[in-house]
C-alpha cells in the first residue's frame, strides 16, 4: 500500500493538471484503486442558491453512470442537502441501501454495494457531494473512510474549478450575445467603427492622426456639429499603444455645473448629501487610456482651472479628499466653437488654450468632403437596413446628384438620419432618397445659385417607423406571428417587434377589426403603382 502522503500528492497534481473535471475525476479513481476497494464514483454539483443538482462526473467513464443526472430541487429539500453538507462526517446506506433523506435528491439509493457520500467543500464553500462505491462484495473500513477524507479536498478544489470554468463561459457567451446586439442595433459588423473617406476627404486628417498617434501629447479636433469627431478621436486611440485600455467619452456640455469636479475627479463617501459611497470619476476610470472630452468649450471657468491642474500635474483629487491621485491618461478634446474668440473673449482660459491645442486637427464638413458622399450614404444604407431588419437596397446615381445637391447644415451626422428615413420610407423595396430629404425641413439647393424652399414638415425617424409598423399590421389585419405575420413581413423577431411596438405605443388589437383592416387588394395596388 502506497504512503497516504505520497498519495494525496499524486491526487493534487491529477486534480490540478486537467481544466475538465471528468478526466480530473477518471486519473483520481485509478489512483485510489490501489489502496481503497474502489469500485466506482461519482461528483454531483450542488447550487442550493439556484436549487440545483447535477452529476457533473463519474469514473470508470466505461462504466453506466449512477444517480441524478440533473435537475431542479424543491426549496425543502434545497434546505435538507445544503444542511447535510455543511456537517464534518460521511453518510452511509441503512441495512436497506438507503442513504440519509437529505441526499435524496441525489438518487443513490439501492447500490448494490457499499457506498459512502462525502460533502465537498472549499474553505466554507460547500461545493457538492462526492459518492464512492466499493467493489463488489467488499465493504468500506474506517481507514478507508480516513483515506477518502483526506483526498476529497483535491475532488473538491476541482469542482469548484469547474464551476468557475463554466461561468466564465457563460460570461463570455453572454458577452458576445452583447456584442452582437450591439453591432445589430449600430448597424455594424465590428465594434471599431469604419472611417469611411480615410484615402479621399480624410486623407489629411489621417495623415494628422497617424503622425500624433503614438504620441501622449493632447490633441484638439476641430469643426462643425456633427463631422464625426469621435470617430477620429476612437482612431487616435485604437492607433495608440493605450488601446487596450479603456476610452472614455464625456459630453461636457451634458454635465450639470454643480456635478462637473464630482463627474470629472470623483468623490468620497460622505463629501456630500447624496455621497453615500465612494466614487471615481472619469479621470480615473480612463486610467491608462484616453479621456475624450467633447465639446469642451461648454466647461465653466472655475472647472477650466482644475482641469488644467489635472493636465500639469498628472494627478486628481477627489471631492471631499485630501490625497492625490495619480493619473495617467491621454486627453483627446473636441469642439465646434471658436475657442480662440472665446479666449479673446474671456469665456475660455488662455493657459487652458495653448495647453490643449498642443495638436489641433481640423475636420472638414461634408459639403467640402463630396467625393466621399457615395460611400457614406452606402455606408449608411447598410447600416440602416441592418438595424431595421429591411433588405439593403442600392443606391443609384440620381439618389447621388441628390445628396450633392443638399447643402448638408447637420454633416455626416444629417446624412445617417436621412438615410435611415431613406430606408425605412422606402420599405426595403427602394430608397426614397427625395423623400427623405424633404423631411429635413431646411431648405435645399438644387443647383448653382438655385434653391427650393421645402414645404413639407419634418418626421422623425421613430414617426417614419410607427407608421410603417402600422401600415405593417393593417396589411396582416393585426397579426404578427407566423407565416404572413408582420414580424415576418418585416423581417424582425416577434419579441423586438412587441417590444418596438410598445416603445412606439403602437396598439396591434386596434387593427384587428374590421374598419381599420382595409382591403389588402387595394392596399397591394397602391404599392404596385
Amino acid at each position: 500500500m502506497r504512503d497516504h502522503r505520497e498519495l494525496r500528492l499524486d491526487v493534487w497534481r491529477e486534480a490540478c493538471q486537467h481544466i475538465n473535471i471528468g478526466a480530473a475525476c477518471e486519473g483520481i479513481s485509478a489512483l485510489l484503486r490501489d489502496s481503497v476497494p474502489l469500485s466506482r464514483l461519482a461528483i454531483f454539483r450542488v447550487e442550493a442558491e439556484h436549487s440545483l443538482v447535477a452529476r457533473v462526473a463519474h469514473a470508470p467513464a466505461d462504466r453506466e453512470p449512477f444517480g441524478a443526472s440533473s435537475h431542479d430541487l424543491d426549496p425543502a429539500s434545497a434546505r435538507r442537502l445544503s444542511h447535510w453538507m455543511r456537517r464534518a462526517g460521511p453518510a452511509a446506506p441503512n441495512a436497506t441501501g438507503r442513504f440519509p433523506q437529505a441526499l435524496a435528491p441525489l438518487e443513490i439509493d439501492d447500490l448494490g454495494a457499499d457506498a459512502r457520500a462525502f460533502s465537498l467543500q472549499l474553505g466554507k464553500e460547500s461545493a457538492g457531494v462526492l459518492v464512492a462505491v466499493a467493489e463488489h462484495g467488499k465493504r468500506w473500513h474506517k481507514r478507508h473512510e480516513v483515506l477518502l477524507a483526506n483526498v476529497k479536498d483535491a475532488l473538491a478544489a476541482a469542482l469548484a474549478n469547474d464551476r468557475r470554468i463554466h461561468e466564465i463561459a457563460a460570461l463570455r457567451e453572454a458577452a458576445e450575445a452583447d456584442r452582437r446586439s450591439l453591432l445589430r442595433r449600430l448597424g455594424r459588423k465590428e465594434v471599431v467603427e469604419t472611417i469611411v473617406g480615410a484615402h479621399a476627404g480624410l486623407r489629411q486628417v489621417m495623415e494628422r492622426v497617424n503622425l500624433i498617434c503614438r504620441s501622449d501629447a493632447p490633441v484638439l479636433l476641430l469643426g462643425e456639429t456633427g463631422v464625426g469627431k469621435e470617430v477620429i478621436a476612437r482612431a487616435v486611440h485604437e492607433r495608440s499603444d493605450r488601446r487596450a485600455f479603456p476610452f472614455i467619452r464625456v459630453n461636457c456640455g451634458a454635465i450639470p455645473p454643480e456635478l462637473i469636479d464630482s463627474q470629472l475627479f470623483g468623490h468620497e463617501k460622505g463629501a456630500f448629501t447624496g455621497a453615500g459611497e465612494q466614487r471615481r470619476g472619469w479621470f480615473e476610470r480612463a486610467d491608462g487610456g484616453t479621456l475624450f472630452l467633447d465639446e469642451i468649450g461648454e466647461l465653466p471657468l472655475d472647472a477650466q482651472v482644475r482641469f488644467l491642474r489635472v493636465l500639469q500635474d498628472l494627478s486628481i483629487e477627489r471631492v471631499g479628499g485630501s490625497d492625490p491621485v495619480r493619473v495617467d491618461v491621454r486627453v483627446v478634446a473636441a469642439t465646434h466653437r471658436d475657442l480662440a474668440g472665446m479666449v479673446q473673449n474671456g469665456d475660455f482660459r488662455e493657459d487652458l488654450w495653448y495647453r490643449i491645442a498642443v495638436f489641433p486637427i481640423l475636420l472638414p464638413p461634408l459639403r467640402d468632403r463630396l467625393d466621399d458622399l457615395r460611400e457614406l450614404a452606402e455606408h449608411f444604407v447598410q447600416r440602416a437596413a441592418t438595424r431595421f431588419g429591411l433588405p439593403p437596397t442600392a443606391l443609384t446615381d440620381a439618389h447621388v446628384a441628390l445628396l450633392r445637391d443638399y447643402s448638408w447644415p447637420g454633416n455626416i451626422r444629417e446624412l445617417g438620419a436621412v438615410m435611415d428615413r431613406a430606408v425605412i420610407l422606402g420599405e426595403g423595396r427602394c430608397l426614397e432618397v427625395d423623400a427623405a430629404l424633404g423631411f429635413s425641413g431646411t431648405r435645399r439647393a438644387t443647383g448653382p445659385g438655385r434653391q427650393v424652399a421645402d414645404s413639407a414638415p419634418m418626421e422623425t425617424l421613430d414617426e417614419a417607423m410607427r407608421r410603417h409598423i402600422i401600415d405593417t399590421l393593417r396589411r396582416t389585419r393585426g397579426r404578427i406571428e407566423g407565416q404572413g405575420g408582420a414580424a415576418e413581413l418585416l423581417d424582425i423577431n416577434p419579441h423586438t417587434l412587441r417590444a418596438r411596438m410598445r416603445k412606439l405605443a403602437v396598439d396591434w388589437k386596434a387593427y384587428r377589426s374590421a374598419e381599420t383592416a382595409h382591403s389588402f387588394d387595394a392596399l397591394a395596388a397602391r404599392r404596385l403603382n
